[in-house]
C-alpha cells in the first residue's frame, strides 16, 4: 500500500500531475486534488499496482507538491523529491 499526498500551500495548479495519473483532478479553487470514491483529497492511501503512475505524477510536478510514500508513512518515493549523490 501506499499514500498519495499534496501539499496545498505548494501547489500553483499547473496539473502536469493530471496528465500523468488520471486520480488527480482540479478543485473548485483551481488546485490539484485527488479523485477517490466520489470525493476530493489531498491525501489517500491505495493498495492497487498504479504506484508508478503517482510517482511519474509527482516527478511532474515543478513545485515538488505531490508526495507519494509508503502507508507507514516510513520510505518516501517521490522522484521530486530523490536527492542523488554525483
Amino acid at each position: 500500500m501506499y499514500r498519495i499526498t499534496i501539499d496545498r500551500e505548494a501547489c500553483d495548479g499547473v496539473f502536469a500531475c493530471l496528465v500523468r495519473d488520471d486520480r488527480f483532478v482540479e478543485d473548485g479553487e483551481g488546485l490539484a486534488s485527488l479523485e477517490v470514491d466520489d470525493a476530493e483529497a489531498v491525501t489517500a492511501t491505495f493498495d492497487d499496482d498504479r504506484r508508478e503512475s503517482a510517482e511519474q505524477a509527482a516527478a511532474a510536478c515543478p513545485l515538488d507538491a505531490i508526495a507519494v510514500t509508503d502507508a507507514d508513512g516510513e520510505t518516501e518515493t517521490a522522484a521530486a523529491t530523490e536527492e542523488v549523490e554525483p
